[in-house]
């Protein structure tokens, strides 16, 4: 009897980055609100939309949501956060 063991982790792949410039404010810019599926997330995220556009002086919400918590984003996910200034990824529960 052979025993097969397998390794459930995603691999790696480097990739090189650079920092984007951090923003000086948000007045006038695009935020992306990245849900990752928990429960309530979306209450949460409708909460912060109102605070960024009242308080803040944002012009544009983008809402991204992923599947699930366990996956990573997607890539029209990804493509979605890149018309953004700014992505807060929040966990609901």
């Amino acid at each position: 009897m052979s025993l097969q063991v397998l390794d459930p982790t995603a691999e790696d792949v480097a990739v090189a980055t650079t920092h984007a410039a951090r923003l000086t404010s948000l007045q006038g810019r695009t935020v992306g609100l990245l849900d990752n599926g928990k429960i309530r997330v979306r209450e949460l995220l409708d909460y912060m939309e109102d605070i960024l556009r009242a308080e803040y002086g944002v012009a544009r919400v983008i809402r991204l949501k992923k599947p699930d918590a366990s996956r990573p984003a997607s890539a029209d996910v990804i493509a979605g956060m890149r018309a953004a200034d700014a992505v807060i990824s929040a966990v609901g529960d």
